[in-house]
């Protein structure tokens, strides 16, 4: 079977008490603290206006609601716990913060069960209670198509458990380290990189080991991806964690957000729009209090229709 990068229809989570997360900021240098009242509505607004637009460019969109118990407030991003892939697996996984691993539901898996050809759930969640923690496709960069999967290390991104995957899908485990400007280790691979089908982004100043460079400047240049190197400056503005989606007519778009884009170069974005669309949506209030960017809120449904 071969496999296709980009996914058919993407899988998101309408918020149901969207707010700032002191749990997972320990971790997530990208979130601040935020005493807007509003910011729940802000982020509803921010949301609806993002799905809105994917659908007019005719990106399919499978919107689900957050439910109003247990409260979830980073809810919003689904792809921490779960992925589904194209021969028919959809895997759940080990959330470090007790209070995100509320939002795992087997009621949604069911949904995809019902319009989508499944064949095994794999539950990767067990391994969290003794401290051991893979944040689905926050923590892992799939490539489908040549069967690599890139990590960097991190409390969120066990490699043990990584490797273990990789093993059980048959791909092929490159990781490494990498760490902000304080010398902290990324906590999200996708903050710092992100591969679509001809084109990744990474920020090289990341990893600081020449060795690790190299291993993942090779792999990317050995599957022909045009790699566009990204600054501390502009990961910082999100840049990390685009996602490359697609509609009906096959037409490519790269999904980022404002602050993403504003950040590019007038180089980086001619080289990006050889490729595909860059698509640009404004989630200010969303990246600010939760500490994640699009790519965060889009879960690729990869699974075959029925």
């Amino acid at each position: 079977m071969s496999f296709f990068q980009v996914p058919h229809t993407i899988l998101m989570i309408r918020p149901a008490s969207f707010g700032y997360n002191p749990e997972t900021a320990a971790s997530n240098a990208f979130q601040k603290k935020n005493d807007d009242e509003a910011v729940h509505h802000k982020a509803i607004k921010e949301f609806d206006k993002a799905v809105e637009a994917l659908m007019v460019k005719g990106i399919s969109v499978l919107v689900i609601d957050d439910t109003p118990q247990p409260i979830t407030t980073d809810a919003i991003f689904p792809n921490n716990w779960i992925s589904t892939h194209q021969d028919g697996k959809v895997i759940i996984y080990p959330m470090m913060a007790p209070s995100r691993r509320r939002e795992r539901r087997m009621d949604v898996v069911a949904q995809l069960e019902e319009k989508y050809k499944t064949i095994e759930v794999i539950d990767l969640s067990a391994p969290e209670l003794e401290g051991k923690f893979l944040e689905g496709t926050g923590s892992i960069i799939f490539d489908h198509p040549n069967k690599i999967a890139y990590a960097c290390r991190s409390e969120r991104t066990n490699e043990e458990l990584f490797v273990s995957l990789c093993k059980r899908l048959g791909y092929k485990p490159i990781v490494f380290n990498a760490v902000d400007e304080r010398g902290l280790a990324i906590y999200h691979t996708n903050v710092m990189m992100w591969v679509g089908e001809s084109l990744a982004g990474i920020c090289l100043d990341a990893i600081h080991n020449e060795e690790d460079q190299e291993l993942v400047l090779a792999q990317l240049n050995a599957t022909n991806h045009k790699v566009i190197a990204l600054s501390y400056a502009q990961m910082n503005s999100f840049a990390g964690n685009m996602f490359e989606v697609r509609n009906a007519n096959d037409e490519r778009f790269l999904l980022l957000s404002k602050a993403a884009y504003d950040s590019l170069l007038p180089g980086q974005l001619h080289e990006m729009e050889k490729h595909l669309t860059p698509m640009p949506l404004d989630i200010s209030t969303i990246e600010e209090s939760g500490g994640g960017s699009i790519r965060c809120m889009v879960a690729g449904i990869h699974l075959p229709l029925k």
